[in-house]
């Protein structure tokens, strides 16, 4: 499989950010079983290669982010369904993808300049930080074809946006425009179209040039305390503290403090 094949540009640029694109604009940057498969590798390789300190996501064209499965066609092999394919393909397949950003232990930002749909609004929810158009939406597109909202949707809305709002969006299935969306907490800052890729990029370098080791952790302690217990929250970030004490950049954190000088992350 190549780059070309499943539509999924993967670079890293010298200034440690890797840039991941969906480059399939005229399938509404759906995403096929290959194309999603890529992009999963993808954050994997980001997360596992310390050369790696962030990650840029974006997609081609204006009109859509992504457009969750492509229902048109496959690139897998047809055969008669059996008990427990459809589990285990959301298993192997979306859910891996969603994971994949979730468990990135490089902050991850997205530039949304269109339509995020269905397991493409999940993607979005995934990241860390997201930089959304004036023009872009997102829409839980789930009822509307009548499919079980699937993609982690009802677990990341939840978490974000709270019990009663999360089923308005996922059982209404209305769009929601970009004011809307920051004003949630779905995305966190929304800026012009031709500034959406600039203001991303902006994040991604600053995030770059910061501890590394501490924000992949503080990523981690973001996730368990939205989701344990007090008690379980405080362990996870005292081991946390435990594995940050070590790094260069914590000491070098301290320096320039003392110095009064701006610090030097490098990344370790």
């Amino acid at each position: 499989m190549t780059e070309q094949d499943s539509g999924i540009e993967f670079t890293i640029g010298d200034d440690a950010v890797a840039r991941v694109n969906i480059n399939r604009a005229e399938l509404a940057n759906s995403l096929s079983p290959l194309a999603r498969d890529a992009l999963t590798e993808a954050f994997l390789r980001a997360s596992d290669d310390s050369a790696v300190r962030a990650v840029l996501l974006t997609a081609a064209g204006t009109r859509h982010f992504c457009a969750g499965a492509g229902l048109a066609g496959s690139d897998s092999p047809a055969r008669e369904k059996r008990p427990g394919d459809v589990a285990r393909m959301l298993a192997q397949g979306w859910q891996r993808l969603v994971a994949a950003v979730l468990d990135c232990e490089k902050p991850v930002v997205a530039a949304v300049k269109g339509v995020a749909a269905g397991a493409g609004a999940s993607l979005l929810l995934a990241c860390d930080l997201v930089v959304m158009s004036t023009e872009a939406t997102l829409v839980e597109a789930f009822v509307h074809r009548g499919i079980l909202p699937d993609s982690g949707a009802v677990h990341l809305l939840t978490r974000i946006v709270g019990l009663r709002k999360a089923t308005e969006l996922l059982m209404l299935g209305e769009p929601v425009d970009a004011a809307t969306c920051q004003r949630l907490g779905l995305v966190n800052r929304v800026v012009g179209l031709d500034e959406t890729d600039s203001a991303a990029e902006e994040l991604a370098l600053r995030l770059a040039a910061g501890p590394t080791v501490m924000l992949g952790l503080t990523k981690r302690l973001l996730a368990v305390s939205s989701e344990s217990a007090r008690d379980r929250a405080f362990e996870q970030e005292a081991w946390a503290q435990e594995a940050v004490s070590y790094t260069a950049d914590l000491q070098e954190g301290l320096s320039s403090f003392a110095e009064r000088r701006k610090p030097r992350f490098r990344g370790h």
